[in-house]
């Protein structure tokens, strides 16, 4: 990998039909190995069409770190200015601030590169897509490991809820997270609000729970929580809250990525494994392995009845944020 010494000159990239302008190749955004700027847009290139397929059509956050990931974090909502007339947009509304945004909308390859060259790192997309912005299509399973919680937790709750996904006829896809936990993917009707996508959510994790009591909290605030539990994060389903897309890379010194695996990988998956320098190869022997979830969509009728059972015995439904 190339060390950074300066500025070095901006070189182009025939990206599909498209010619992407990369600044600055040579910077360093990954101190552990020394991988650059240049670097993290092969990787994204190297992963083409999964990148894409996470990201197709819907608003994405970027995570952009201008000095690399050792400098500053800007999350940026907006399409950045200067951006070139084939990039895409779609345009959601923030009713708390009475404000809109035209957020980055993937549909090619290309405009992955242009987001990197401004030097985005991790892209965070809506669960939902420019179709109907306000209807997820896709339930967001997070595994979220409290401070104390040792991976193996993890592992066992995946199997937890891998189990309650079958006995409900869902198709689970999971991916590390490129931190310290597990996300599943579930395509879904886009029939609900994010309101009732999160219901239905928290009726999961719910359930999860009264299997796994010993490993799983749905304990709403984190200061309430037993540290050395698994929090089934049912609140990344609520409306704007997002988070990395597969095969997105992580704003770390190791440039880990949020990887897609198979189920059986789970007991001996170790998230730090997956990094821009190990993932590609991986993709080219394996190919995306989300790739079929568009052909796997459930309904979330049955959980909309869990939610409902829930809520008549008492459960409180935590506040939205």
């Amino acid at each position: 990998m190339a060390e950074s010494k300066g500025k070095s000159p901006a070189i182009e990239l025939e990206v599909g039909e498209r010619t992407v302008r990369v600044s600055n190749p040579d910077r360093v955004y990954f101190p552990a190995r020394g991988e650059t700027k240049l670097d993290l847009v092969k990787y994204y290139l190297s992963v083409g069409d999964g990148i894409v397929n996470a990201l197709r059509e819907r608003p994405c956050m970027m995570h952009r770190f201008p000095e690399g990931v050792a400098g500053e974090k800007v999350h940026q909502k907006r399409l950045p200015h200067g951006a070139p007339p084939w990039m895409e947009t779609v345009r959601v509304k923030f009713p708390r601030y009475n404000r809109t945004a035209d957020e980055l909308c993937v549909t090619e390859i290309a405009h992955v590169a242009w987001a990197v060259q401004m030097s985005t790192v991790e892209f965070h997309p809506w669960n939902s897509r420019r179709a109907d912005t306000e209807k997820p299509d896709e339930w967001r399973i997070d595994l979220d490991p409290m401070p104390d919680c040792p991976f193996d937790r993890v592992r066992r709750v995946a199997h937890v809820a891998h189990e309650v996904l079958d006995e409900l006829g869902a198709v689970g896809y999971p991916k590390t997270s490129g931190g310290s936990g597990i996300h599943i993917y579930v395509r879904v009707e886009p029939a609900y609000g994010f309101s009732d996508v999160r219901r239905a959510a928290l009726a999961f994790a719910r359930e999860v729970e009264r299997r796994a009591p010993k490993d799983v909290t749905t304990t709403w605030w984190r200061k309430d929580r037993d540290p050395r539990l698994v929090f089934v994060d049912f609140n990344q389903n609520a409306r704007d809250h997002t988070i990395a897309a597969a095969y997105s890379v992580r704003g770390n010194p190791e440039g880990t990525v949020s990887t897609p695996i198979h189920w059986d990988e789970i007991d001996d998956v170790n998230p730090k494994d997956f990094t821009i320098q190990t993932v590609p190869p991986r993709y080219a022997e394996l190919g995306d392995l989300h790739a079929s979830i568009d052909d796997n969509v459930y309904s979330l009728d049955t959980l909309m009845e869990w939610a409902a059972r829930d809520e008549r015995e008492g459960a409180e439904a935590p506040p939205e944020e």
